[in-house]
């Protein structure tokens, strides 16, 4: 984690999200830490969290109830998005050119430049809508 010193906390957190595919709150996160036997606070889960965040290790997604959620995505050296199941959390990274173009093309419409966004798709699983 450049820029961070490397504690055992961090080490234990950045191990932990290589292991987890779905998007996970902090609490969530603290509880499965404490389930493998580390003892790390929750304000030190928060912080390393958003460090992760700003560091480009992690994205974040709010969540309809407003609580934000962490996942460590594969580089890709493209920018994506998410299909995110609302019952069981289950993500799938997808790429959407199309969108990318519409996003350069408002950009263009308005003459806005360096558009960053982020956009998720939040629905519900074919193994869940089954159930």
């Amino acid at each position: 984690m450049i820029g961070q010193r490397v504690t055992r906390q961090r080490v234990a957190i950045a191990e932990l999200l290589e292991s987890v595919d779905e998007f996970r709150s902090a609490q969530q996160i603290h509880q499965m830490l404490q389930q493998r036997g580390q003892e790390i606070g929750l304000a030190t889960v928060y912080r390393t969290l958003n460090a992760m965040v700003e560091q480009g290790q992690l994205e974040v997604l709010l969540q309809p109830t407003g609580e934000h959620t962490y996942l460590r995505c594969e580089p890709r050296g493209e920018h994506h998005h998410h299909l995110v199941c609302r019952t069981c959390g289950r993500t799938v990274d997808v790429a959407a050119p199309e969108l990318e173009q519409l996003v350069e093309a408002l950009a263009a419409q308005h003459d806005f430049r360096d558009v960053e966004h982020s956009i998720d798709f939040l629905g519900t699983c074919q193994d869940c809508a089954r159930a």
